[in-house]
This record gives structure tokens, C-alpha cells and sequence, in this order.
């Protein structure tokens, strides 16, 4: 079994605060996220007797894999024997293509490739939904990619999905040899802009087509409220900047409309 694990950009991305979750603090949102259907890593299931979870391909310790820890989300949830068995037969072998640390989901994809990979593999009686806020205890992208829609309106911590029906746009992505660390830019906007954040923030933009969003302004700081922060951390993305280029999540990576 083999599947595409799709990279996705936020066409915008607005913080609209902060809010209580499970004893912790989140940041809330309102974004369109798209999938970029020309920029994808591979996921394979690959026939092998293995004493232990197996994934080939990434340099991540096992633990820290977010791969691993969608694996240990769908065992707790499920308690399927089927997904531990299949996993003595079967290893999970990745080949990368995007970026780590560039504000393109790879990671998200990637587990949530594997959970959807997963229950057709074991043949898991599980709604999507299900599957989603079981990809949120994860990452906040990751539900998402759970659902698979081209594009989407996602609000509230990353849980909220809504299809936006449109056709993802042809995107040429620039990304930088700068890893940004997500938790560092959102610190950062913490301390430096979040009393500026409305809780209606980009309500506006989810109403109209990513194509139109990305024509009303060629200010990549006025689509994604990270952009700021991200340079506070990392001030080198200044010099990366290209006309008619946006901002991608927490970066690094730059995206423009191909023509």
C-alpha cells in the first residue's frame, strides 16, 4: 500500500487568541488552508517481519515521530489487535520531498496519511470525523489532512474544518534554508502581538476564493499574522522576500501563484 502525503499552504492565517484546552493554553485561528497537490512525500507500507513498529525514511528518534504517535493514538482509541498485528507484518517506509520546518504540514500529512492508510489496511470501523479528533490530540493540522479536502476554512484551534470548494490554485513554493521553530514563533507572537488579536480576525477572507484573497494584497504581513513573529526569531527571512510571494503557516517557506 503507497499513498501521497500532500503539503498544503495557509492562504491566510489570522490568530483571534487564546483559549483553555485540557489544562493547557492554545492559540485559536481563523485560516484557509489548500493542499499543494505538486509537492507530496510518499508514505508505503511495506511487507516485513518486525519485532517492533518499524519507519524507515526519517532521522527522527522513534518517540518523537509524529508517525509513531498517531500509531499509539489509534491503538489507545481502538484497541484493534488487528493494527498491532499488521505491524509485525508490515513496515512503514517514508520518502521525503517536503521540507522540515517550513510551514507546509509535512508532518501532519504525514500522520495523518498513515491514520487513513491505517483504517483501510485494518479495515477500522471508524468514522472520519472520529479519525480527525483523534488526529488533533496529535497536531493541530492534522485533522485537515484527515479529511482531505482541496481547500478549507479552519478555525478554532486547528479542529474545526470546513470545506471550501474550489480547486487548488497552481503555487510555485520557495523555502528557504531556515528551519523555524513553530512553538519559538508562536512565543513570539504571544509576547509581541497578541493584544492586538480581534476574535473576528479573517472572518472576512473566509467568505471569498483563495485567488481572490491572494489578489486583494500583496503584503504578505497583512495575510499571515505569523509572518511578524517568525522574523523577531528569524530576521535572515527578510532577505528571502519576493514580490507577489506570501507566507506560509509559521514559515519558512514563500508561496506564489503560478501563471
Amino acid at each position: 500500500m503507497k499513498e501521497k502525503s500532500y503539503a498544503k499552504v495557509n492562504i491566510f492565517l489570522k490568530i483571534t487568541g487564546t483559549k483553555e484546552h485540557n489544562g493547557s493554553t492554545y492559540h485559536t485561528l481563523n485560516s484557509r488552508f489548500m493542499l499543494v497537490k505538486n509537492l507530496y512525500d510518499i508514505i508505503e507500507f511495506v511487507p516485513q517481519k518486525c519485532d517492533t513498529f518499524t519507519i524507515e525514511g526519517l532521522d527522527i528518534p522513534k518517540k518523537q515521530n509524529i508517525i509513531y504517535k498517531a500509531y499509539k493514538a489509534l491503538n489507545a482509541h481502538t484497541g484493534d489487535l488487528d493494527i498491532i498485528e499488521f505491524f509485525y507484518n508490515h513496515k512503514v517506509v517514508v520518502k521525503k520531498n517536503i521540507p522540515f520546518g517550513a510551514g507546509l504540514g509535512g508532518g501532519s500529512s504525514n500522520a495523518a496519511t498513515f491514520m487513513n492508510m491505517v483504517k483501510k489496511a485494518c479495515n477500522l470501523q471508524i468514522e472520519t470525523e472520529a479519525l480527525a479528533n483523534i488526529g488533533a490530540t496529535i497536531g493541530a493540522d492534522v485533522p485537515f489532512f484527515i479529511y482531505g479536502y482541496n481547500s478549507a476554512n479552519v478555525s478554532g484551534f486547528g479542529e474545526i474544518i470546513e470545506e471550501f470548494e474550489e480547486e487548488p490554485l497552481n503555487l510555485e513554493i520557495f523555502t528557504p534554508d531556515i528551519h523555524c521553530n513553530t512553538a519559538l514563533v508562536y512565543k513570539a507572537f504571544k509576547e509581541n502581538y497578541l493584544k492586538d488579536a480581534k476574535a473576528n480576525a479573517g472572518a472576512s477572507y473566509m467568505l471569498n476564493s483563495s485567488l481572490d484573497i491572494l489578489n486583494s494584497t500583496k503584503d504578505a504581513t497583512k495575510l499571515n499574522d505569523l509572518y511578524k513573529a517568525a522574523l523577531l526569531i528569524y530576521p535572515e527571512l527578510k532577505k528571502h522576500e519576493k514580490e507577489g510571494y506570501y507566507f506560509s503557516g509559521s514559515g519558512s517557506s514563500f508561496f506564489k501563484i503560478d501563471k
